[in-house]
């Protein structure tokens, strides 16, 4: 049964924990317990303070810690191709994600249409990123329960991801691999590239997610502790302005792919007709912890049917838009052939007069393996942005955090917590 405090314990949620406990309540019966940041289960820096009586969970009160900061102050201080290098380190669990998200944001302020063969490669590699991202979830759920070989299946896979990084971008953990209007290079071989995300999609990653899931799914014990968990009802996650598979789980349609499209999610990318890639977004009703767990899983097979329809397919052509009022980096072999764009790169890569975008503000978003991912920026002309805003998704789940646990015995917190997938560096910016 759901605990629920009784009316006259005088329990007020509007004084800090601490304080209340040592004036108001007798600290033999409830006791204060911090969980973490000294805790396997914790992951990071995050801590919660909660307040027990017995082993039963009677407030919550999330902290975000200390992990980084001067993330967004930083924006206002680096170019619009520098800046890549600090998005990616918001998400450790998908940096890949992050560039490609903050570099759309800069493109919709420019009014940039990107290649074909830009979008398409630039979708593989968010949709490398979800996946990326969901395999540690997916792996820490297990081992947070005490699975560790499940860990191990989720975990072991992801290197292949890095490599395909490291191959594209020659960085395997941050690759900021992304440049306004196009990409820091063009695949080193494109022949090697599709042979590597195959083989990882069709040998490492099947072998590996159907033992992941067979191992868990219909698991007793791991289904005794993460069903009925965390429960968030659909009204609820919409309340808290949930997104991704949080929100899905709960039964909220809501997938930015399907609802603003982009890249290759949208109709016509190509500018001559090209159809959306075909997807389904999965979707649970029940809203707890196994509930995420299934539609994280789902989100994984859909990402390699995803694409399956683009790693045959890749157009050829530049993989830089062509840009007249001189937005784009030239390539190489323009700079070193031709005095216009010898000229081009001197003013954007040397120089101090860099970009001269529109005085406007823009917002830009994606669908990341968390959820709604967006930039907000505001610009007066100048090479670099007079403000950056970041919409974490994790910092936005977090929140959530006390809702979910207040009532539950202490031992659900480590399932609740690693069903929200929290990365710390999108909390402390």
């Amino acid at each position: 049964m759901p605990y629920t405090l009784k009316p006259d314990e005088g329990y007020d949620v509007s004084i800090e924990t601490t304080k209340y406990l040592s004036e108001h309540v007798d600290t033999g019966d409830r006791w204060v317990l911090n969980f973490g940041p000294q805790h396997p289960a914790t992951h990071t820096t995050l801590r919660l303070v909660l307040e027990l009586d017995g082993e039963r969970i009677a407030r919550c009160t999330p902290h975000i810690g200390y992990l980084h900061s001067g993330f967004e102050k930083l924006g206002e201080h680096l170019d619009y191709n520098q800046y890549v290098t600090i998005v990616s380190r918001m998400n450790y669990l998908s940096p890949i994600s992050n560039d490609i998200c903050w570099h759309h944001a800069v493109e919709t302020l420019f009014d940039i249409d990107l290649t074909p063969r830009c979008k398409v490669l630039r979708t593989i590699m968010a949709e490398l990123g979800r996946i990326q991202d969901h395999l540690l979830c997916l792996g820490a759920a297990a081992l947070d329960l005490g699975a560790f070989t499940g860990f191990l299946y989720g975990f072991n896979p992801r290197e292949k991801i890095y490599d395909i990084c490291d191959y594209i971008a020659g960085q395997r953990y941050h690759p900021d691999w992304t440049r306004v209007g196009g990409a820091m290079r063009d695949l080193p071989d494109e022949e090697t590239f599709k042979r590597m995300v195959k083989n990882f999609l069709h040998e490492d990653l099947s072998v590996a997610l159907k033992d992941l899931t067979g191992l868990l799914e219909r698991n007793r014990i791991f289904i005794e502790r993460t069903r009925g968990i965390g429960v968030i009802s659909h009204d609820d996650a919409i309340a808290c302005s949930l997104t991704g598979p949080l929100a899905r789980a709960s039964g909220v349609r809501r997938d930015l792919r399907k609802d603003e499209p982009y890249l290759c999610y949208a109709n016509n990318w190509d500018g001559q007709g090209a159809e959306a890639v075909k997807f389904a977004v999965p979707l649970a009703s029940e809203g707890d912890v196994y509930s995420r767990f299934l539609v994280r899983a789902e989100e994984v097979r859909q990402s390699v049917r995803i694409i399956d329809q683009l790693i045959d397919n890749i157009p050829g052509g530049p993989i830089d838009t062509f840009a007249d009022g001189k937005m784009v980096k030239p390539s190489k072999n323009e700079v070193y052939g031709s005095i216009e764009g010898l000229i081009q790169h001197f003013e954007l890569i040397m120089s101090n007069r860099g970009w001269t975008p529109p005085i406007a503000e823009a917002y830009g978003c994606n669908e990341t393996a968390n959820g709604e991912l967006g930039y907000f920026i505001v610009s007066d002309g100048s090479p670099r942005p007079w403000r950056v805003r970041t919409r974490p998704p994790s910092f936005i789940n977090y929140s959530t955090m006390a809702r979910l646990t207040e009532g539950h015995m202490l031992a659900d917190v480590v399932a609740i917590l690693g069903s929200l997938n929290v990365v710390a560096a999108e909390l402390d910016r």
